[in-house]
């Protein structure tokens, strides 16, 4: 994964995007942290891209665990398992590898709520609308601890993705494949963040100790109804449920 971005079409989408931050701001939102989007190989050679498009989190977007969601009047209800970052200390985008993974706090399972509300197919409009983001559900954090190469956050840690919808009026259980290489789909957590870092230094911005990175779904995204429930365990740091009403 490029670390850092190089595509006139997502810094045009970004610059707008972080317009739209200005004026939440200034409305009295404070910043939670930031996300990533069409991170998997197959999304990015899609569109065309060398690294994820990046997205904010506002306060307000956050909700409890096991949340009940209404999701009426949405698109295309959208869950996605993603492995959470919290940063505990500032990173100004110069920082190689080493220290950003220094700069790792503690690792949570997360569930990003998003609304498919059009074609993903324009990288300009998806970044400016802020990669459908609507709402975010955190698990238990847990201390990452990083094996001496520093190759991962935590070497056991796993996944599991439990999905339960309705079909023709009867409910349907379902465990979804998660990649035996866990971050599979999504790319090296540390270099996310080394990611996020550097474009957000690139508009004059600093990722902020405190502020928390979803590093992208680990499984493709899991599309939802109303009634749907789906809960998402990261070992050793334990689990989060939403269900869609």
């Amino acid at each position: 994964m490029h670390v850092g971005w190089s595509d006139d079409r997502a810094m045009r989408g970004f610059a707008r995007q972080m317009v739209a931050l200005d004026e939440a701001q200034a409305r009295g939102e404070a910043v939670l942290g930031w996300k990533v989007g069409f991170g998997a190989p197959a999304a990015m050679a899609k569109l065309g891209l060398e690294a994820p498009v990046i997205g904010h989190l506002l306060a307000s977007a956050r909700l409890a665990d096991g949340a009940l969601v209404d999701v009426r009047g949405w698109v295309k209800p959208v869950v996605e398992p993603e492995v959470a970052v919290t940063l505990a200390r500032d990173l100004d985008g110069s920082e190689d590898r080493a220290a950003a993974l220094a700069a790792i706090g503690t690792i949570a399972p997360a569930l990003e709520l998003a609304d498919l509300a059009f074609a993903p197919d324009d990288v300009e409009r998806i970044v400016a609308a802020n990669i459908y983001q609507r709402h975010v559900v955190f698990g238990p954090a847990i201390v990452p601890r990083p094996d001496d190469r520093g190759e991962a956050l935590h070497p056991a840690l796993a996944a599991s993705v439990w999905h339960r919808g309705v079909q023709c009026g009867s409910p349907v259980e379902s465990s979804l494949a998660v990649p035996d290489r866990l971050h599979a789909l999504t790319g090296d957590p540390v270099d996310i963040v080394r990611h996020v870092a550097k474009v957000l230094a690139g508009c004059g911005r600093r990722l902020r100790a405190g502020e928390v990175v979803i590093t992208g779904s680990i499984v493709p995204p899991v599309l939802g109804v109303a009634g749907d429930m789906v809960r998402y365990t990261l070992d050793p740091a334990g689990s989060v449920t939403v269900t869609l009403g």
